[in-house]
């Protein structure tokens, strides 16, 4: 059985069947959650068997792509006994007009026990959630939200600096148009960070006022003395290069170097949910640099999908 009783009576009070975005979690149910995780971490790196969704399921429905969610899902349900099934979208009836719930249904009446979802259009995994009676587990929706991504980016700032209490958090780029800054806008000030955002004035519309969230009048002001940064990709995909006159002039005022980062602390760390274009947000020494955590946020994004998937199927 998983758990320690520390994190046993962190996950007790665990009551979703569903993680569709971190806005409903409450602080201790965010901490029993990485608890978890840094637990299932550790036995994971000790290579212990750790079988308690061997009678499960896990359907991962991506109808969009993806590598590094959909490869560290895959790994998180394997480690933890469960089959995968994954839905190529491209190659099912999908491409002949089947909804996405008739699909999700036909997952489910298949023996799927547990649904992963990514999909281009906001709110699906809601819609998903009222049609199906399976857990259901949003990998990203269109510009909404991406709760597991917030939830390993807290993990991996936890890492590097702590407690993150009264910690700057910088997080710069195009915070419209990106569902992992929403969700980490709604879950890092839960635990106590106070953020800061910039970027175009296009990137930053309708932020003004979200509780615990900064809006900085420039890149230095936003770098100032934090703690950490994030530094995010244009969605180019989601119409966002309207909002810049072009990439060139993006990476000129707004794109993070070393140079730049000298405003933040010594040894703040920097963070990026990927893919990266460098040379734009961010460039390849800084991206390469020890103090880059792009590679642990990859390496945390296996526990921390762990956790969920034990946690919405009622396994610990």
């Amino acid at each position: 059985m998983i758990g320690s009783p520390t994190t046993a009576d962190a996950v007790a009070a665990w009551p979703h069947r569903y993680l569709l975005d971190v806005d409903h979690l409450s602080r201790a149910e965010i901490e029993g959650c990485l608890a978890l995780a840094v637990e299932m971490r550790a036995r994971r790196e000790a290579r212990e068997r750790m079988d308690v969704l061997r009678d499960e399921i896990v359907g991962l429905a991506f109808y969009e792509p993806s590598t590094r969610t959909r490869v560290s899902f895959e790994l998180a349900a394997r480690a933890l006994g469960a089959t995968t099934v994954d839905l190529s979208v491209a190659g099912s009836s999908a491409g002949k007009g089947e909804s996405l719930i008739d699909t999700l249904r036909t997952l489910e009446r298949t023996g799927v026990t547990t649904i992963v979802l990514r999909h281009a259009a906001s709110g699906a995994p809601y819609l998903a959630a009222r049609s199906t009676g399976a857990p259901i587990v949003n990998a990203g929706d269109g510009t909404h939200a991406h709760p597991t991504q917030a939830l390993l980016d807290a993990l991996t700032l936890r890492d590097a600096l702590g407690e993150l209490h009264g910690r700057k958090v910088a997080i710069v780029g195009d915070v419209a148009h990106s569902r992992v800054a929403r969700s980490n806008l709604h879950l890092l000030p839960r635990l106590g960070a106070s953020v800061w955002i910039a970027g175009p004035p296009a990137f930053l519309a309708g932020f003004q006022g979200w509780p615990g969230v900064r809006v900085a009048a420039d890149l230095d002001e936003a770098l100032l003395d934090a703690d950490a940064v994030m530094t995010l990709r244009i969605q180019l995909e989601r119409a966002a290069g309207g909002g810049i006159p072009s990439l060139a002039e993006y990476a000129a005022g707004w794109g993070l170097t070393t140079e730049r980062l000298a405003k933040a602390r010594p040894t703040a760390p920097v963070l990026h949910p990927g893919p990266t274009n460098e040379g734009v947000e961010i460039s390849a020494e800084l991206a390469a640099s020890e103090r880059s955590l792009i590679g642990r946020q990859v390496m945390n994004g296996v526990p921390v999908r762990m956790a969920v998937l034990a946690l919405v199927s009622g396994a610990v």
